[in-house]
């Protein structure tokens, strides 16, 4: 279950989700996946090179070039990764309207 919960994090999503087309290097991930800190970016990064799910490429280029590449056990994930985003998606407002409902009926007693 602890390898579930590194896949299905919200920015490890994101970032397998880019990963899995091509290599990309931090800047690129950092505009892609919306929202996420650089140090969030960083953490989750190691992270999933950690889990063996990204490589990481450093080239001896001066500044050095760094591009992450998802291995081919997370290129397995990218449909079910993908499905799950397209869920989430579909039923985002559903999610929102049952929050409020919840919320409402909470506060109320």
């Amino acid at each position: 279950m602890e390898a579930l919960g590194r896949v299905s994090g919200k920015w490890s999503i994101g970032i397998l989700l880019v990963t899995t087309q091509g290599p990309a290097r931090f800047t690129e991930l950092e505009r892609q996946v919306k929202g996420i800190s650089r140090r969030m970016l960083t953490l989750t990064l190691r992270n999933l090179e950690r889990d063996g799910l990204l490589t990481r490429t450093v080239y001896p280029t001066v500044p050095p070039k760094v591009e992450y590449l998802a291995t081919p056990m997370a290129c397995e994930l990218y449909d079910s990764l993908l499905s799950l985003t397209g869920w989430a998606e579909r039923h985002l407002h559903e999610i929102d309207r049952a929050r409020a409902v919840y919320d409402q009926a909470a506060a109320a007693g």
